[in-house]
């Protein structure tokens, strides 16, 4: 499926048949926005910490990495399906409108694990769609604005990702 621009604000979400871990962000920046695409800015860390789990090259076109990404099982999308915001900062957030994630996650039974992309993102799924019914875990975000964090640092903490895919 494509991943192109829902009425009302975000992406739709971007999955194949049987994803295994739904990876959720807060909202999309506004470069991603912009190109219709998740982690669209060059300096999310995103696609680099992909390619470090998978061996997604975070050079190919975006559709191609999408691809890839869909048949390793993972699906993207974003807790927050509408919102208002002053620039891409999470911390801008205001009156957020969630997206559907139980509806989701009811359709696609083969979702093990939902991967929450930052404290942010962690924050809006607990308040909005806790719950489920399967694990959430809540991963250091990729964005450039968290620099505490090292690349090394980011790339071991989100091999549950890869762990939830090829588990038995």
């Amino acid at each position: 499926m494509s991943s192109t621009s829902a009425p009302g604000g975000g992406l739709r979400p971007l999955y194949a048949n049987a994803p295994c871990v739904l990876v959720l962000g807060s909202f999309p920046s506004g470069l991603s926005l912009a190109h219709s695409e998740y982690y669209g800015n060059p300096r999310n860390r995103f696609w680099a910490v992909m390619e470090a789990i998978f061996g997604i090259p975070a050079t190919l076109p975006y559709a191609e990495r999408s691809m890839r990404l869909q048949k390793e099982g993972v699906a993207l999308w974003d807790v927050v399906g509408s919102c208002s915001r002053t620039g891409s900062a999470d911390s801008t957030i205001r009156n957020p409108v969630p997206n559907d994630i139980r509806g989701f996650v009811r359709g696609h039974p083969s979702v093990r694990l939902i991967a929450l992309n930052g404290s942010t993102a962690g924050r809006l799924f607990h308040r909005f769609a806790d719950g489920a019914g399967i694990p959430s875990v809540t991963l250091p975000s990729t964005s450039p604005a968290n620099a505490a964090v090292t690349f090394a640092e980011k790339v071991r903490k989100w091999q549950v990702v890869r762990d939830a895919c090829t588990r038995d």
